[in-house]
């Protein structure tokens, strides 16, 4: 049904998404946790640039990674003299464009999950000697595993479907950052629908399956902001 190429841009598509979404959490539970916390005059700032690829065009913010992180940006020319490289056209360059660009898809659900708690809880838990870390992990998290799992299928899933943000920071480079979007893009391009049509159904049922899971599994998800 597939040839290697689908095979293999099936195989990055994943690899990419489980790298990112582990990423993502780690990121994003912190974020989200100050977010739903603080009292300070810059949450609304902080909580505008995380949400900002949301409505920002996925080329847009790929064109400005590609700035930024080419060899002639302030972060290239640091990378560069630290050794490291450059970004643009790699597999770390799509993990990071992919990480800035699924960030708010991680961090409202766990924001809101967390904000849902309220300070009952934090407060009992403290009246039993428990540090800020106990409470966070034995009563933070537990509570707020809705939100988790949300913010998880969601990350994993719009990495899957990305487009414009890989296209841009990634380019088209067989085994290394053709991605499943832009691997229907080049069948799309030679007018090899037959192909095309394959991987795009793929999606479409990767993406309902996904849908139908996370609303079964977990209601709370129609809450998402």
């Amino acid at each position: 049904m597939f040839n290697d190429a689908n095979v293999i841009a099936i195989t990055l598509t994943l690899k990419l998404a489980f790298i990112v979404t582990v990423l993502l959490l780690l990121i994003g539970t912190p974020i989200a946790w100050w977010l739903s916390q603080t009292k300070s005059h810059f949450k609304g700032v902080i909580g505008a640039v995380v949400a900002l690829p949301i409505v920002l065009p996925p080329s847009v913010l790929g064109f400005y990674l590609l700035v930024a992180l080419g060899p002639n940006g302030p972060i290239g020319r640091l990378t560069q003299a630290l050794g490291i490289g450059t970004f643009p056209f790699t597999f770390s360059g799509l993990v990071i464009a992919s990480v800035l660009y699924s960030l708010p898809f991680v961090v409202q659900p766990i924001q809101n999950a967390f904000e849902a708690i309220g300070p009952r809880p934090l407060e009992t838990a403290a009246t039993l000697r428990a540090s800020p870390l106990d409470c966070f992990f034995t009563v933070v998290i537990p509570l707020a595993w809705p939100g988790f799992i949300s913010a998880t299928v969601l990350g994993f899933a719009h990495t899957v479907g990305e487009f414009g943000v890989v296209l841009m920071m990634g380019g088209n480079i067989p085994g290394v950052t053709r991605v499943i979007s832009v691997q229907i893009y080049d069948y799309v391009e030679a007018l090899e629908f037959g192909h095309a049509h394959q991987l795009a159904a793929l999606m479409l049922v990767f993406s309902f399956v996904v849908l139908l899971a996370l609303y079964t599994l977990n209601p709370t998800s129609r809450k998402i902001k």
